[in-house]
């Protein structure tokens, strides 16, 4: 929905970074987001992918080793909030209404573990959300096979529906190559109280922040998908061999070419 003068909406940003998890798949008693790439611990990149974004929040939600993880970066201007039970991504956002209370703007919510995200792509999802004026822009990719993530369901118009996880898929969503990076930006005001809306009626009976896009079209709002080209940068850190391939290819560019 673009304005018919072209201007571009400006909200005040806030981050929410999720890094709760325990990743038991790392096979190792150390928090996935603590996990080096590079030298540094994975949650570092979301950080300072917030601070290049000029965020005036960065709430981190942290579960697994809360207080190493806190620890670890005490040094630093962050909000930290605990989620104890591990219920969910929309579980997650939920710990962060505390300090959003008072706040008026957009809302970018990161991943912890997804260390090769580029400040150029957080930028082009941002002023694609406020061109569009959006309240909620999801940021997609695609992949031939993409087995384990969200699908993004739309319209033959090109609108986002849904986003439908691999577990509650159908056959036919399942064919969809398109997938959630997991990664968004909302509208605050919308997002705080659509968490609350979230029900856990899903084959993992968790609360998942996706379900925020029916939410959205429900009240006929307006939700766009961003689609990343390099596929690379949004696929998250789940196992030794992932983190391999993420230093692999944070060595390419450090080399000056893509690996």
């Amino acid at each position: 929905m673009n304005t018919s003068n072209g201007q571009i909406r400006n909200n005040r940003l806030g981050v929410i970074i999720l890094a709760a998890g325990k990743g038991t798949r790392m096979k190792s008693e150390k928090a996935k987001v603590l996990h080096c790439v590079h030298g540094r611990p994975m949650l570092s990149f979301s950080i300072e992918i917030a601070r290049n974004a000029l965020a005036e929040k960065i709430i981190i939600v942290v579960g697994h080793q809360a207080d190493v993880v806190k620890a670890n970066f005490r040094d630093e201007d962050l909000i930290f909030v605990e989620q104890r039970e591990q219920l969910g991504t929309g579980h997650a956002v939920m710990q962060a209404r505390g300090p959003l209370e008072d706040f008026s703007g957009d809302i970018l919510i990161l991943c912890g573990d997804v260390p090769l995200l580029s400040a150029e792509t957080v930028s082009h999802l941002l002023e694609s959300h406020a061109r569009e004026q959006s309240v909620v822009t999801v940021l997609t990719a695609m992949l031939d096979d993409p087995f384990g993530y969200g699908r993004i369901v739309k319209t033959s118009g090109g609108d986002v529906l849904k986003i439908v996880e691999e577990k509650d898929a159908s056959e036919e969503e399942k064919k969809i190559k398109e997938f959630n990076s997991g990664i968004y930006c909302v509208e605050s005001s919308f997002l705080l109280q659509a968490v609350g809306e979230i029900k856990d009626d899903n084959a993992q009976k968790e609360y998942y922040l996706t379900d925020i896009i029916e939410i959205a079209c429900r009240r006929n709002l307006p939700v766009r998908a961003v689609k990343v080209e390099n596929v690379q940068e949004i696929l998250g850190i789940n196992t030794p061999e992932d983190l391999r391939r993420a230093e692999d290819h944070m060595a390419g560019i450090s080399r000056g070419k893509e690996p």
